[in-house]
């Protein structure tokens, strides 16, 4: 399941460093590229066909981690419906990978294809979380809201929508419409289209910040790894707004780019790792104090 994950990480970085190096056109054709499973490699038509080939890797992995999973879901109650929703991610970000091409990158394909990439990690870094919480001396665990769970779900989502956002903003040409930084010239949210979606991020990454902080604070004090990961999850908030500035003052650098994506990741999973973590939490600590009742009238 790690390495499903650090495939799916990796395959996403290749992915932005393709676009970002206006690269994910070399293939005009899918799932063959330029007519030929190997075609000539010269040039940035290397980068294409490298993403292409990590994605094909990764169907293995995930099938791996699909047939090994099934021998446990009778032992972690969630787990059959996370491999399911595994499968049939993996399937649909396959199926856009292709769609991008079709539509020639457009900014909403590109858009939705950074989406799906990124539910397929958050749903391998699920699996993750939960298997190495897993105790088989305790209950089955399982995903269940409690207290504090819905703030950090929702900085999740919002964390989700900023940067579906973004990968729309930096593939539609935006990211230097606004040149100014906290405004947009002289109207807040500027006069153009381009300078409107620029600014949007810039609200939803803010507002991000904003949930972030919120939810540490309403998060019940025996969820201490939930805490840790929400904490995580806040610095990399303010680490990627900070990349988010210096893009727009340094010009867009490819690597700083590179690194804003790489960066938006992080924080996405991190707000996931929250999310599952509380989740957890939250069964567990009553599910312990049921027990230690039943202790202590057994002893009485």
């Amino acid at each position: 399941m790690v390495a499903g994950t650090l495939v799916a990480f990796a395959l996403a970085m290749l992915g932005s460093w393709t676009r970002i190096n206006v690269a994910g056109m070399t293939c005009p054709d899918w799932p063959l590229c330029r007519g030929a499973v190997v075609p000539v490699l010269h040039g940035t038509v290397v980068l294409e066909w490298m993403h292409r080939l990590l994605a094909f890797i990764e169907t293995f992995v995930v099938a791996g981690i699909v047939v090994a999973g099934l021998r446990l879901r009778s032992a972690i109650r969630p787990l059959g419906r996370m491999l399911l929703a595994l499968a049939a991610v993996f399937v649909l970000q396959v199926l856009l990978g292709g769609a991008t091409i079709k539509f020639a990158n457009s900014p909403l394909s590109v858009m939705i294809h950074w989406g799906a990439a990124m539910l397929l990690l958050a749903v391998l870094t699920s699996l993750v979380v939960v298997a190495f919480t897993y105790d088989a001396r305790q209950p089955s665990p399982a995903l269940e809201g409690r207290r504090g769970t819905a703030p950090v779900a929702l900085a999740t989502a919002w964390a989700f929508v900023t940067m579906c956002a973004g990968a729309y903003v930096s593939s539609s040409g935006a990211g230097l419409a606004c040149l100014g930084v906290p405004a947009c010239g002289p109207t807040f949210l500027g006069e153009t289209v381009p300078q409107t979606l620029q600014m949007t991020h810039r609200l939803l990454a803010a507002t991000l910040l904003l949930f972030a902080i919120a939810a540490a604070f309403l998060l019940p004090a025996y969820q201490r790894r939930a805490t840790v990961a929400l904490r995580v999850a806040l610095g990399l908030t303010a680490l990627q707004i900070t990349l988010g500035v210096l893009n727009v003052l340094w010009l867009l650098p490819t690597a700083l780019r590179e690194a804003h994506a790489a960066n938006a990741v992080a924080t996405f999973l991190a707000f996931v790792v929250a999310t599952v973590l509380t989740s957890l939490e939250a069964v567990s600590v009553p599910l312990a104090r049921t027990s230690s009742r039943r202790i202590v009238s057994e002893t009485v």
